[in-house]
This record gives C-alpha cells, sequence and structure tokens, in this order.
C-alpha cells in the first residue's frame, strides 16, 4: 500500500454513498452471487428506505468510509442504538452495571447488520488494505463515540481474522456459539444421513415423514419464481413469531415490498402449503457458498414442520446447489441432533470508561474458556458417526 493519507467520511444514510463505491468494498471478488448478501448496499439500503432502521428505530445510520486519494477502499455498517435490542451478541449485563455504577450506557455504537446473527466481515476493506484500513475504520468509529460521549463500539458477528486484527488494536475479543451444518461433499440428502449415527438417522427419516404427512406440499421458491402474495405471507408469518420473541418485529412491512423489487435473487422460501396456501414458511439468504437461515413462522402448528422447513430442506437445497454451509442463526441446541455442529463466533468491542474495560476483560477470559470448552463437550455429542464400522440401515 502506498503513503496516501487515509480520510474518514461519515454518513447519516447511504443516499449519500455510491451503490457502485460500497459494494467494491463489500463484495470484491465476488462472483455472480456475492459472497456475503447482507452487507451489499441493495441489502443495507432496504432496512433504511423500509424504515427498519433509522428514526424511531433505535438504530441511527452512522455509517464511516475509508478514503485513499479519490478512492474509497473501506466501509464499515455503523449505526448509533439506543438500546441492545436485535444484535444477538448480549451485552445487557454490561449495560445494567455500567449504569448502576452511574455511567450512561446508551447511545452506544454498533458495526453490525441488524437483527441479522450471521458472521461476515464488518470492516469491508479492499484487498491491500486490511489491517491498515481496519485500524482507519475503528479510529473513524471512535471519534464518532468520543465527539458525542458515547460509553462503547461494538462490533458483532465479525470474521475470526477481523477480531486477531482488532486484538492487536487493543480492542477486546469476545466469543460466542452457533450451530452450522457443513456440506462435506453430498451427493444427495441420503449421503448426509449416511454420516450420521443410526439413531440420529433414523429420527431424521421419522421427523421428515411426520412433518410431510401435514396435508399438503413443500415448494421452495427463488428469484423470478418469487411472487408478491408469498411476501404476504412470509409477512404474516414473520409478526407472529416477531411478537411473540421479541415484543415487536423488528423488520416493517416495507421492507418485504423492497425486497421483492431489489433481493428476490438473494431470497429463498421454503413454504408449506395446502390447497396452495402457505401455513408455514421460512426465508432463507442466498450467498456464494452459505445459505443463512432467517426467519420462520406459521399459521397452523404440525408435529416437525419446523425442523422440516428451517432445517432438513435447506440442507438438502444446499446439497442440490453445492453451498458447502448452512447457517441457521441464534442459538438453539436442539440443532445439534440434526446435523449441525458447533462453531466459534466472534466480535469486538471497545469501552471508553478504562476501569469498565479492564472489569470486562478479565470477563471476557474466563467466558471465552466457558464457550471454548462447551463447544468441546457439543461436538462430542455430536450425531455423526464415531466408527465407520456402525452399523448401516
Amino acid at each position: 500500500m502506498s503513503d496516501t493519507a487515509i480520510e474518514i467520511q461519515v454518513h447519516g444514510s447511504l443516499s449519500s454513498i455510491a451503490a457502485s463505491d460500497w459494494d467494491s468494498c463489500a463484495q470484491y471478488g465476488a462472483k455472480a452471487r456475492p459472497t456475503d448478501p447482507f452487507t451489499t448496499y441493495r441489502f443495507l439500503k432496504a432496512l433504511e428506505d423500509s424504515g427498519s432502521v433509522g428514526p424511531g428505530s433505535g438504530w441511527q445510520p452512522q455509517y464511516v468510509t475509508a478514503h485513499a486519494g479519490h478512492e474509497m477502499i473501506g466501509a464499515t455498517p455503523l449505526y448509533a442504538k439506543g438500546h441492545s435490542q436485535g444484535e444477538y451478541v448480549f451485552d445487557h449485563n454490561w449495560a445494567h452495571a455500567y449504569e448502576n455504577a452511574g455511567g450512561r450506557y446508551y447511545p452506544k455504537l454498533q458495526i453490525a447488520v441488524p437483527f441479522t446473527p450471521a458472521t461476515g466481515r464488518r470492516f469491508l476493506i479492499k484487498p491491500g488494505h486490511a489491517e491498515i484500513g481496519q485500524a482507519a475504520l475503528i479510529q473513524g468509529a471512535m471519534e464518532v463515540a468520543k465527539t458525542n460521549q458515547l460509553s462503547s463500539i461494538h462490533a458483532t458477528f465479525c470474521t475470526e481474522n477481523e477480531a486477531k486484527i482488532g486484538e492487536k488494536l487493543g480492542l477486546l475479543h469476545r466469543t460466542g456459539q452457533q450451530f452450522h451444518w457443513i456440506n462435506q461433499s453430498y451427493g444427495s440428502f441420503e449421503d448426509f444421513l449416511g454420516n450420521l449415527s443410526s439413531r440420529k438417522r433414523k429420527n431424521i427419516r421419522k421427523e421428515r415423514a411426520q412433518a410431510k404427512a401435514f396435508g399438503g406440499e413443500i415448494r421452495c421458491y427463488t428469484g423470478e419464481q418469487i411472487q408478491p402474495h408469498h411476501w404476504d405471507a412470509l409477512w404474516t408469518f414473520y409478526q407472529d413469531t416477531g411478537s411473540r420473541k421479541w415484543g415487536t418485529p423488528y423488520l416493517t412491512r416495507a421492507f418485504f415490498d423492497i425486497a421483492h423489487d431489489t433481493l428476490r435473487n438473494d431470497i429463498l422460501l421454503v413454504f408449506a402449503e395446502q390447497d396452495g396456501q402457505p401455513i408455514a414458511g421460512a426465508m432463507n439468504v442466498i450467498g456464494q457458498d452459505t445459505l443463512f437461515g432467517r426467519y420462520w413462522g406459521c399459521t397452523e402448528h404440525h408435529p416437525c414442520l419446523h425442523f422440516e422447513i428451517c432445517y432438513y430442506q435447506a440442507i438438502d437445497w444446499a446439497i442440490r446447489h453445492g453451498i458447502s454451509k448452512v447457517e441457521a442463526g441464534a442459538q438453539g441446541e436442539h440443532k445439534l441432533a440434526r446435523g449441525y455442529l458447533p462453531v466459534t463466533t466472534h466480535s469486538l468491542h471497545w469501552l471508553a470508561d478504562p476501569n469498565f474495560s479492564d472489569a470486562v476483560a478479565r470477563y471476557l477470559v474466563a467466558e471465552r474458556e466457558a464457550v471454548a470448552e462447551e463447544i468441546e463437550v457439543l461436538t462430542d455429542y455430536g450425531p455423526f458417526k464415531r466408527d465407520d464400522r456402525e452399523e448401516q440401515d
């Protein structure tokens, strides 16, 4: 990299950034399909234009971009947060401790894709600029925090490499856990089942049979196959799940309308239909090498239908389309029995108060050890064969 000075800019809206400039940082090297659909300009712009983020949402955009001369070399999706909702890396205890000590935890700054617990780059930097670009974006976020006397910065679900760079730059490294399915070059769903222990294999076959007995058909839709009435059904499902899990759904109805126009090629819908009418469904987002499970809901409850639509259909689709991984969202040890194994997730944190930062740093050492131990134990309890000689059925 040259010695050209890096200039930092802060933007209150993506409208002040050209889509081509943003995507040249977020999606460099991408083929026809984006590596990470959540950091594309079109996805983040849909959140903003739909009112899912912005005034009244508790997510106020403060996008930071880095420039070397006339070239934009990096960007980060930064938001001023008035709460800790929609993040999936929980810091509520930190907020309570800080405020009990007389501090003001909110607003804070969040480097994240809103409402999306999916690992991906959070510091969107062009090749050749990695460490210096990430340092510049972090410095830009710190300037926003210091200027506005904000308590902290949190970069959630970043990559492991970004976490290592962040640690070098003095940020606190936190780990967590999710369950991902890995495609071991399976030719079919039956090939995948053949890798499982006999008991798990039989259980999955039983669950799939129960699910498919709901009295209708399961169909997948993507791209031009998705029609406006599919979004109507998905919105109904999403509202039901959102009201039960979060109190209020995070996305607005307008997001799904915009998705129909700009995101259909990135979306896979899986619906259970009776007489052509969807009664349950899930939305997945398609990356270049990963299928991301996102939203599920139903208007009728049937045995094992959730497992079929969210997990088994995702695995089946990934195998048929040569996708290497399925990320099924946050939490859920029940995924282990269905072929999803525990993996480590990463986040970075900067806390303005040095005493509070030291206390959290000590806590994170113990937490990382506990997370690593839990992943080791859960992996040992995984559904896969322990011995190639295990009896086949």
